[in-house]
C-alpha cells in the first residue's frame, strides 16, 4: 500500500472472479467500478514468450499456455502489457503474483519488472510471490518496486520461525499470508518489523471486521461488496 492510498488497501482477488472471468479486463475494471482500489493478478508466459495475466498453467479447455502463441488465446485473456496500459489510465493499483514454471526462473520477473517501469506503474505495484528465488529476482532487478512475500502455511523449524528469517532475507515490503495465520502475534511481529500486512482470500464479513481489529494494512478477496464493509 502506498501512503496515497486509503487503509486497508482493498484489492479484487484476479478481478471478480463471481462476476467475470478472472484476470480479465472487465473484471479488473469491475473491481475497480464497485470501490476496490485495484486488482490481484497472475502473470505467466506463453510459448511465444509473451507475457501473460491467468493464474493457471492451463486454459479451462487444457491447453497448457505455455504451449500457446498470443494468437491462440481466448479473448478475455489479456497479456501483461494491456493490463499495465489499463492500470495507467486507471489508477488502478495492482499486486502481481509470479506463477514459477521453472525453479530457477525464466527472466518472467525481470521483464514483469520492466514493464512496470516503463508504464510508469513503479509506485502502483507491489509484486508478490511464493517463490523466494522470484522474490530475491526482483529485489536485484528493480530493488525500488516493493515486494510482498506469499505463503499459505506456518514454515517453521525447531526454535526458527523461517517466514520471517525469509522476509528479512529479501527486504519485503509486506507479507501476503492467508487470512487464517493472521494473529496479533503475527501483527505484532510485522509492526516490529516493519511488514505490512495483506490478507488473501478474505470472503467473509466476520473475518473482514476480525482483520480490520487487528489492524491489517491490506485485504484481497472475492467479493467486493465483503471488502467493502471494512
Amino acid at each position: 500500500m502506498t501512503s496515497s492510498l486509503a487503509r486497508p488497501l482493498l484489492l479484487g482477488h484476479r478481478g471478480t472472479p463471481r462476476l467475470h472471468p478472472e484476470n480479465s479486463l472487465a473484471g479488473f475494471q469491475a473491481a475497480l467500478d464497485a470501490g476496490l482500489h485495484g486488482a490481484e493478478l497472475d502473470v505467466r508466459r506463453l510459448a511465444d514468450g509473451a507475457l501473460v495475466v491467468c493464474h493457471d498453467a492451463k486454459l479451462p479447455d487444457s491447453r497448457e499456455l505455455s504451449r500457446l502463441s498470443r494468437a491462440e488465446l481466448p479473448t478475455h485473456v489479456p497479456l501483461l502489457p494491456q493490463v499495465l496500459a489499463w492500470a495507467a489510465d486507471t489508477g488502478a493499483y495492482l499486486n502481481i503474483e509470479i506463477k514459477p514454471e521453472a525453479s530457477r526462473g525464466d527472466g518472467r520477473t525481470e521483464e514483469t519488472l520492466d514493464l512496470v517501469r516503463s508504464y510508469g506503474l513503479a509506485a502502483q505495484v507491489i509484486l508478490s510471490s511464493f517463490s523466494p528465488l522470484q522474490l530475491r529476482a526482483a529485489q536485484q532487478h528493480a530493488p525500488a518496486i516493493e515486494r510482498g512475500f506469499l505463503y499459505h502455511r506456518a514454515y517453521a523449524l525447531p526454535g526458527c520461525d523461517l517466514v520471517p528469517a525469509v522476509a528479512r532475507k529479501l527486504g519485503v515490503a509486506a507479507l501476503h499470508p492467508h487470512f487464517s495465520l493472521i494473529t496479533p502475534q503475527s501483527m505484532e511481529l510485522a509492526r516490529r518489523e516493519g511488514w505490512r500486512v495483506n490478507a488473501w482470500t478474505v470472503n467473509d464479513e466476520p473475518e473482514v471486521r476480525r482483520l480490520v481489529g487487528l489492524g491489517v494494512d491490506g485485504m484481497i478477496g472475492d467479493v467486493p461488496d465483503v471488502l467493502l464493509t471494512a
